[in-house]
């Protein structure tokens, strides 16, 4: 289902199977289903020419033609819903019933049916009749004729490309171009004469199109012709040709534009024309990577050093381009201070003392985005010495900045380009981001989990989850730039979230479409319009405790609530065909206004988050829900037990618990539609239960420390039943990994294992070391081993696809280990902590792509291996980003850990890639032995302490750049 197209995807395949036998729809019915089928098949094709439009560009007209048929299609979906509930809730047959009830059951379910065929085909009837008067509407005023194509035209015709004041941007003016300046010119100055070409990279806002012009005026004096196009999102080849031989000779093409040729003959001139000369050429702003193979053929590799520069958004497309891609990243907070302040006030010293504060708050906001901080900064040129107006400014964003001033509609120009060269289902769920409210981290895999209970993602094949596609989604979404991947401790985007300026274009989208409501927000709710998705965000001061009370929206589809406005949810019994209700992190434990057993009557619910919501049991009728397909119940301690009615959701697809407290009854092998299960307590029945559950992909099991021999082989036993598991993560007590030994043969799509704190390897298992085959697409292994030894290194380097390694060892055999050149070709995080460390040694060539390592070592063992100088190897790590260190002070005095630490933060400020360094010292040292010293704390460790304890806690590191991997 896309936002362009309303339900329309979702409509057509119920259509479908309302045609299936099992329904028994009458004659009229059916015709009447295959009647909508075509007329709406045509609609959703008209809607989806529409949607590659911007909606300003839009004839009016158009706007009201297609709202109204995404209407009528949430409408029909709805009535088609209502009547696969009402199947199926009629022929629910409770476990315990006996043979005569069933019975009776088994006839009411056939009269019910009877009488839901008939009144199906009336509601067709009416659907039918509002079908007719759309098209008529469609017909009557010619929409096909003035909407797409007469838009299209017109836009070409009167737009004014906003990324022209870029181009004539003073040099004086620039701020954060000098370095990837002169980077860029270093690199085109090589001394190739092949033809070199670097595609410039990065979120819309950044600058690309500054630098790129930065770099041409330094270099166009050395060339012998140059010329700087920009294609746009959609270019006009003839005219992007032409331009480009006048600029390289305006004397010999003065009449190009007057000339009458093709593409083709363009192309061929302009390559005839750079035979025998040296260019250099910048194409600005390419959206695809077909727009780039339509002009490629025009650059002769010709030998004499030519060069060309392109910019792009895409990742995909800059690679595309060429290998030599740099990325622009956003402005460092210094940098962006820089500018705006000197946009403001000409130099950074002028800030007046009671703007400095409330300046940082907005600059914080602007993301390092030099368009937003330029944007900024002419809005509040004329507020300089009111600090209320600034404060006002600060707080519209990502709530509706001033509407109508033009550096503000022109910034939001800029960024929604990207938005609408999104594909039509990245662009909804894109949108959908718009119910969280700014600087939220939205947790990756509810985001996906809610995008499938909406409906946004559809089947690819059998060989894909739902849950993998979506991930695709969100990896293209991040590649994007549009959205910022939230990196964990392992680097993995666990979270992701949005610009708060990203957000405000997103929210004002949202609204023009009326795809999401924010009731809270100054505009409140637009009574003429039906509202689909909620979003109950944070109540502003001053707001009534229940303005939502009265709110009369039956249609509502979604809810998501966030804690400080659960007061403001209506009782849940007002929204009769819900699909989704997240009140996650909302108190409605006892003594809340919230009604949970209102939940069962909720027939259409896919989603149902509760996590940390404090509620003490689930009620007894949700297994009804059976349509429910994710249900997420952690982080409430007072939730002991699931009841025995969860084991009737058959379609259930997710099931989060909190295994430390909450017990699963006998019967987990009905859920026969599972496929992630999460921090389940293992029993001898649950875990023989698993066997049966044959779509599970992920697995997250905790063990107590009792766990019998008996209970482990099940496991193991069952483990090998599951051919589609892809995660298996094991915690508690596992005292022993012997069962996984040479009889145990994981499945061939196993991606994840992880067996950390739970037991103990004492080599490398057989089913990695005899048939690396099998574990062909590991990418992500956290082990325990009694003595890591070179051997394991060596045989764990020769996994193909493993891009995340974490190893935990009880003690280290060899003095030094030796991290060598051979393997780990994928591997990008490498963790080994050792509970007794001695040394570990990274030797030249060694993990080439790795760019965050964390590992330990002993002062004192160190010394004794004779390493005074405690050299580690990490100027061999080529990739190294961020290095995380443990020193155990294991007797050594304050002065050695203070030698020790210094000597490292020296060897890391000399690596090219001046990778960030964390520190942390086990145990910690006190402030009372430090008083014995000279030494501070800051001195000692060169930073802040970020970690403690055994490297168990980290932050998450936002990752901005559009190559994030999620």
């Amino acid at each position: 289902m896309d936002l362009v197209t309303g339900a329309m995807g979702s409509l057509l395949v119920k259509l479908g199977e309302l045609l299936r036998e099992e329904y028994h729809l009458q004659r009229s019915a059916r015709n009447k289903v295959e009647f909508l089928s075509t007329e709406l098949e045509s609609m959703r094709a008209a809607l989806l020419n529409i949607a590659a439009v911007p909606r300003k560009d839009l004839n009016v007209q158009v706007k009201l033609w297609a709202s109204k048929v995404r209407d009528l299609s949430y409408d029909t979906e709805d009535i088609i819903d209502s009547f696969f509930v009402r199947v199926v809730e009629g022929g629910h047959v409770p476990p315990a019933s006996n043979r005569f009830r069933s019975f009776m059951k088994k006839m009411s379910k056939w009269f019910e049916r009877v009488k839901t065929s008939r009144e199906i085909a009336q509601a067709l009837e009416e659907v039918k009749v509002q079908v007719l008067e759309v098209a008529d509407r469609r017909d009557r005023y010619a929409l096909d004729r003035l909407g797409v194509d007469n838009a299209f035209v017109a836009a070409a015709a009167t737009a004014v490309n906003p990324l022209l004041p870029a181009l004539y941007t003073k040099v004086t003016d620039l701020v954060g171009i000098g370095g990837p300046s002169q980077d860029l010119i270093k690199e085109l100055k090589d001394v190739t004469k092949e033809l070199k070409i670097v595609s410039i990279v990065g979120f819309g806002g950044l600058g690309k199109t500054t630098l790129a012009k930065a770099v041409y005026n330094g270099l166009e004096a050395q060339y012998e012709c140059t010329a700087f196009v920009s294609l746009s999102q959609r270019p006009q080849l003839k005219r992007v040709l032409k331009d480009m031989l006048h600029q390289l000779d305006d004397k010999e093409f003065a009449t190009i534009n007057e000339a009458s040729r093709d593409e083709i003959q363009l192309v061929d001139q302009l390559s005839k024309f750079l035979e025998t000369k040296r260019y250099l050429i910048v194409i600005d702003d390419i959206w695809d990577a077909m727009s780039w193979e339509n002009v490629k053929h025009a650059f002769p590799n010709n030998g004499c050093a030519s060069r060309i520069i392109t910019t792009t958004r895409e990742s995909g497309v800059a690679t595309h381009i060429s290998r030599n891609c740099y990325e622009l990243p956003p402005l460092s907070p210094e940098k962006s201070k820089s500018l705006f302040y000197r946009r403001l006030f000409g130099i950074e010293e002028k800030c007046p003392a009671q703007l400095a504060k409330v300046s940082m708050k907005i600059l914080n906001k602007c993301g390092g985005l030099p368009l937003v901080i330029i944007t900024m900064a002419s809005l509040l040129s004329t507020k300089q010495e009111n600090p209320t107006q600034w404060d006002g400014v600060c707080n519209s964003i990502g709530r509706g900045l001033i509407r109508g001033d033009p550096n503000i509609e022109n910034m939001k120009e800029i960024l929604a380009l990207s938005y609408y060269n999104l594909p039509s289902h990245l662009q909804t769920c894109l949108l959908y981001l718009s119910i969280y409210p700014e600087d939220y981290e939205i947790p990756k895999g509810d985001l996906i989990w809610k995008w499938i209970a909406e409906g946004f993602i559809t089947q690819e094949n059998n060989m894909v989850s739902l849950f993998e596609v979506g991930d695709g989604y969100l990896r293209g979404l991040i590649n994007s730039g549009m959205v910022l991947a939230c990196m964990d401790y392992k680097r993995q985007a666990t979270h992701c979230r949005l610009h708060d300026i990203v957000l405000e274009v997103l929210c004002s989208l949202s609204q023009e479409e009326n795809f999401v409501t924010v009731p809270n927000h100054a505009d409140g709710i637009d009574r003429r319009s039906k509202v689909r998705r909620l979003s109950i965000q944070n109540r502003e001061e001053g707001t009534e405790t229940t303005p939502l009370a009265s709110l009369l929206q039956p249609q509502v589809r979604s809810i998501t609530t966030f804690p400080p406005a659960i007061n403001l949810v209506p009782a849940l019994s007002s929204f009769g065909i819900l699909r989704v209700l997240d009140l996650s992190g909302c108190f409605i434990g006892e003594g809340s206004h919230i009604n949970l057993n209102d939940v069962g009557n909720l027939f259409h619910l896919r989603y149902l988050g509760l996590a940390g919501t404090q509620i003490c049991e689930l009620p007894a009728k949700i297994g009804r829900l059976q349509f429910l397909q994710v249900l997420d119940v952690r982080y409430n301690p007072k939730l002991t037990e699931l009841p025995l009615s969860v084991y009737e959701l058959k379609r259930l697809m997710c099931l989060h618990v909190d295994g430390y407290c909450t017990r699963l009854p006998d019967g987990l092998g009905n859920l026969t539609s599972i496929q992630v299960l999460k921090k389940i307590c293992a029993t001898l029945n649950i875990v023989k239960e698993l066997r049966n559950l044959s779509k599970l992909r992920e697995l997250k099991i905790k063990f107590e420390d009792n766990a019998s021999l008996e209970l482990r082989k099940a496991f193991v036993e069952s483990l090998s039943h599951l051919q589609d598991l892809q995660s298996l993560v094991i915690r508690g007590s596992f005292p022993s990994m012997d069962l996984f030994g040479e009889d145990w043969v994981p499945p061939q799509r196993l991606r994840e294992f992880e067996s950390v704190m739970c037991g103990i390897f004492p080599a490398v298992p057989a089913w990695i070391k005899v048939n690396p085959v099998i574990v062909s697409v590991l990418s992500d292994l956290t082990m325990g081993f009694k003595e890591l030894q070179e051997e394991d290194m060596l045989i764990l380097g020769m996994l193909p696809a493993l891009h995340r390694l974490w190893l935990f060892s009880s003690q280290q055999t060899q003095a030094v280990l030796p991290i060598g050149a051979d393997g780990y070709r994928c591997l990008r995080t490498f963790t080994l902590y050792c509970i007794t460390p001695k040394q570990i040694a990274f030797q030249r060539g060694a993990l080439p792509k790795v760019e965050a390592v964390l590992f330990n070592f002993s002062v004192r063992m160190a010394r004794a291996n004779g390493n005074d100088g405690f050299n580690f190897g990490l100027m061999n790590l080529a990739s190294l980003k961020q290095i995380t260190v443990g020193i155990d002070r294991d007797g050594a005095t304050i002065e050695d850990v203070n030698e020790a630490a210094a000597t490292l933060r020296r060897e890391v400020s000399t690596h090219d890639n001046h990778p960030g360094i964390t520190v942390d010292i086990r145990p910690p040292i006190k402030p009372c032995e430090l008083e014995k010293t000279d030494i501070t704390f800051d001195e000692l460790i060169g930073e802040p302490r970020k970690l403690s304890g055994k490297f168990q806690k980290f932050r998450a590191q936002p990752c901005s750049g559009p190559n994030s991997a999620c």
